[in-house]
């Protein structure tokens, strides 16, 4: 670390900020988190999964173990179409778990107390504006009237990132992928508590999923197809009782199950449009770089949204504490990253596309083929997925760009 500005610059305080400031922490940078909102709102959002391979990132931070307790272990998917018939499973109910749904919410605070505990400074209402990069420093203007000047900056400001849009205006753009999430929380349900497995549907209309916790609680969502360009704004503007209605009319005729699970909704039901990101060529410019959905955003059908931005927060963190150099840090962690994230980004669009079926053909080649091909899955259980590791101990050799 040759400078003598020893302050780090992290936008956003969702997932990879924290983690981020966490490990830069460790290796002696001064890391400071801006964050554009102005509260911490710990029940925006609905339920995510970390995977196991996430799981060890946490483990390295010292903050796994809430995860494990707090959150609802995966173990099995199970399928079936809307009149229940069973097509088949993947996973398996022996050895580790695949990994772990949490409330987001929870997640979040996980990482946020840890910061705190840490004495990281945590700076809300500071809404990026512009970057203006030197040789050695970046000079960040925000909403506020705030200026700051640090070494380098890490951009975690989610899909939408505003130092992106700052950095790279010519970047490629997040792509609608045609679908729209909508889920809640549901309680007084008469839904049986299966440990470690997760209820997957393909409904005649759309695909819906859900899971139970032992205090009966039911975790559900749907995924639409929808038509258009729908933003999140969008979404927020359809009332609550306008969601109820088209989300029972979207199940109707289905397993009546899902309609009382539905009726069941404590608090509002979330609905969010399904955006990911295309590969971009570039990750970095100057003393900035984007990790996590800044850079790489997937849908959420893999469940691996999560682990990618705890990967991401290990693994540039290594480089910088690796490489004297920070612009090739930077192209050193691209090159690690960019092959494993685009391949999950792809594998979760194909498991969108393959949730639909528009008529009653496609559906009858559907759950016909849907058996063989959960069974192929199953063979690997998606380890290429899963048991990734990062080990902190091995050093990153910056004339390979890969690590011992």
């Amino acid at each position: 670390m040759n400078t003598n500005n020893n302050k780090v610059a992290v936008i956003g305080c969702g997932i990879a900020g924290p983690a981020v400031a966490l490990f830069l922490k460790r290796i002696g940078w001064n890391p400071v988190i801006y964050e554009a909102a102005t509260t911490h709102d710990d029940y925006a959002g609905l339920f995510l999964n970390v995977g196991r391979n996430g799981l060890r990132v946490l483990k390295e931070l010292g903050i796994d173990q809430p995860i494990r307790s707090e959150g609802f272990e995966m173990r099995v998917m199970r399928f079936r179409n809307g009149k229940g018939k069973p097509l088949g499973e993947v996973g398996h109910m022996e050895g580790e778990p695949q990994g772990y749904t949490v409330k987001r919410g929870f997640l979040h605070r996980v990482l946020r107390d840890e910061v705190i505990r840490q004495q990281i400074p945590l700076v809300l209402g500071a809404k990026l504006v512009r970057m203006k990069s030197g040789n050695a420093e970046a000079e960040l203007e925000f909403e506020n009237g705030m200026t700051e000047t640090v070494r380098f900056v890490v951009g975690c400001d989610g899909i939408h990132s505003s130092l992106r849009k700052s950095l790279l205006p010519d970047a490629p753009q997040p792509q609608f992928t045609g679908l729209i999430s909508i889920g809640g929380f549901s309680k007084g349900v008469k839904v049986p508590f299966v440990p470690g497995v997760q209820q997957m549907v393909f409904g005649n209309r759309a695909f819906f999923g859900y899971i139970v916790q032992p205090s009966g609680e039911v975790f559900w969502f749907g995924n639409e197809e929808v038509k258009g360009i729908p933003t999140r704004r969008d979404m927020l503007a359809i009332s609550q009782s306008e969601w109820h209605r088209r989300t029972t009319e979207l199940y109707k005729g289905d397993d009546p199950l899902i309609l009382d699970i539905i009726r069941s909704t404590q608090g509002d039901i979330g609905a969010f449009p399904i955006y990911d990101m295309p590969p971009q060529p570039t990750w970095h410019k100057g003393p900035a770089v984007l990790i996590g959905d800044a850079v790489h955003a997937t849908s959420p059908n893999a469940g691996q949204g999560a682990s990618m931005a705890l990967e991401d927060a290990m693994m540039l963190t290594k480089c910088i504490r690796d490489i004297d150099d920070l612009e090739l840090a930077f192209t050193t962690f691209r090159t690690l990253r960019h092959a494993r994230v685009e391949r999950i980004v792809r594998y979760s669009r194909t498991l969108g596309q393959r949730k639909y079926a528009s008529n009653r053909v496609q559906a009858f080649f559907r759950d016909t083929m849907m058996p063989l091909f959960l069974k192929s899955a199953n063979k690997d259980s998606h380890g290429w997925m899963y048991d990734y590791r990062i080990d902190w101990e091995e050093r990153v050799l910056q004339n390979a760009g890969a690590s011992r």
